[in-house]
């Protein structure tokens, strides 16, 4: 290196001590940067810290417990909705009375006891993932409790009939056992409450829909924009667990089969962006009917009946699902995944009442306070979308139509597109229909936020509104002030000898 020459090689006055020092330094850091990483020290480090590996012990044995929760939450879901099947079974009329009076029953015990289980359970996490939350406001959303409150509810609603699914219900599930983990972390463990929600809501999603791939994109496009760099391999080691928990109980098979699809041309374009247009125009509809009934942002006379009178209103409500269900031989109640599977076989007995019924039905089960989840609902409705354009565009591209109906109205209806389109391509083993699929949640996403914002965050924040307010402070008492001297009468003038 010259004498007018820095280490960087621009020109300088002549170097001092000084200078000299803090280039000698910064060559130093530069090489200190690339230097590899020595691999027995490392592995040396990792296999000392004894306490590291158990805190990494515990969050994988949770993850197992949240999976094994919702592969026993399957099972009783579908127990539950077998005994509905029955009673209808013996006499379809018999849903005239017993789904309003579960209904009612169920919205009691829900807002009696359990008033954070209703709904989806995905808002509860969200709104539960609110940085500087109390401990205790924390629990009216996601806690042990919870988890089982929720699984029976739930369950109880699909013995009703009601048009829901178990999906979403499955995140606060998870959620709940995830975050009960905590007790037993250090509070330097590096899994913080953000990452143990977000890898429980994820590890729900995964167990519920037999797809890992589905949990991890969930995870990052829904519940957190971004995983913690230090926590993202125990995240998705969580949620891969809970979701092979899924795959060792019920085999690894896709949820609606394997769809044989033909080779798409350009006759499928013109079929294919109707569904995608009209998914996203009734999917935004259904948010946007969605927000304004369950945060009471409608003034209508319906709302404020709810509002006096919520038990009453959940019994009318189960009353008018029996209606429709009967009016669809069966085809709207529960969560619509036998009609599914009849349309992906190309069975043509669907009726054509069916998706604007189902979208009727699934509107007023969530209004009515009721537990359970829209996902599987959601998807129904898109197939039943799907279905309708294939009648009218030729039945050779059918099982494609219904594929891409499913993955738009789901992403129209939570704003979530990623997360639609693999679901969708896990449920069915449509790899081969990625970029369909994707195109068409896509663009069914941006027709809905022209009509509406997003669910999920819409009823996260109105459950944040709902949180009572913290007690004010008691008003600090100022110090007493020192008595005053006593003041000095004013001094007479003297008199002037000359007056």
């Amino acid at each position: 290196m010259s004498r007018g020459t820095c280490c960087r090689g621009a020109p300088i006055v002549p170097q001092t001590r000084r200078t000299t020092a803090r280039c000698h330094n910064s060559t130093v850091s530069r090489s200190s940067k690339h230097h590899e990483p020595d691999f027995l020290q490392n592995i040396q480090a990792e296999l000392s810290n004894g306490r590291l590996w158990l805190d990494r012990g515990v969050v994988l044995a949770y993850a197992t417990v949240a999976g094994l929760l919702v592969v026993g939450f399957t099972l009783l879901s579908e127990w539950s909705f077998s005994v509905f099947m029955t009673v209808i079974a013996f006499n379809p009329w018999l849903a005239l009375a017993w789904t309003p009076a579960l209904t009612a029953g169920t919205v009691w015990a829900t807002r009696s006891f359990f008033a954070g289980a209703s709904g989806s359970g995905i808002p509860q996490v969200m709104a539960a993932l609110e940085p500087g939350l109390p401990e205790s406001a924390r629990r009216r959303f996601v806690s042990l409790p919870l988890t089982f409150a929720k699984m029976g509810l739930t369950s109880l609603g699909l013995m009703a009939g009601l048009s829901i699914g178990r999906e979403g219900p499955s995140v606060q599930v998870a959620a709940g056992v995830m975050l009960h983990s905590r007790r037993w972390l250090r509070n330097d463990s590096g899994m913080s409450l953000h990452a143990l929600l977000v890898a429980g809501g994820a590890a729900g999603m995964a167990a519920a829909f037999n797809a890992p791939l589905a949990g991890v994109v969930f995870a990052i496009e829904e519940l957190s924009r971004t995983l913690e760099s230090r926590n993202s391999g125990l995240i998705i080691a969580s949620i891969v667990l809970a979701g092979l928990m899924g795959v060792s109980a019920f085999g690894n098979i896709t949820y609606f089969g394997v769809i044989k699809v033909p080779p798409l041309g350009w006759n499928a374009v013109l079929p294919g962006l109707l569904v995608a247009l009209v998914c996203g125009a009734l999917g935004g509809l259904f948010t946007r009917l969605m927000v304004a009934s369950l945060t009471g942002s409608s003034p209508d006379r319906f709302s404020r009946w709810r509002k006096r009178y919520p038990i009453r209103f959940a019994a009318c409500i189960g009353l008018a699902i029996a209606v429709i269900g009967l009016a669809t031989a069966g085809g709207t109640y529960g969560s619509g995944s036998d009609a599914v599977r009849e349309m992906l076989a190309g069975g043509s007995e669907t009726s054509q009442l069916f998706m604007p019924l189902k979208f009727v039905a699934t509107w007023l089960t969530a209004w009515s306070g009721a537990p359970g989840g829209i996902f599987a609902p959601s998807l129904s409705i898109g197939a039943g979308i799907g279905h309708q354009v294939a009648v009218w565009s030729g039945p050779e591209i059918s099982a494609a139509l219904i594929a891409m109906g499913m993955a738009g109205f789901l992403a129209a209806a939570t704003q979530a597109p990623l997360t639609a389109f693999i679901i969708v391509m896990e449920m069915v083993d449509g790899r081969a229909m990625v970029l369909s699929l994707m195109a068409t949640a896509m663009v069914a996403s941006l027709v809905s936020r022209l009509i509406t914002r997003p669910l999920y965050p819409a009823l996260a924040d109105f459950m944040l509104r709902q949180l009572p307010a913290p007690p004010a402070a008691p008003p600090h008492d100022p110090a007493p002030a020192a008595p005053e001297a006593p003041s000095s009468p004013p001094a007479t003038a003297a008199p002037d000898p000359r007056s």
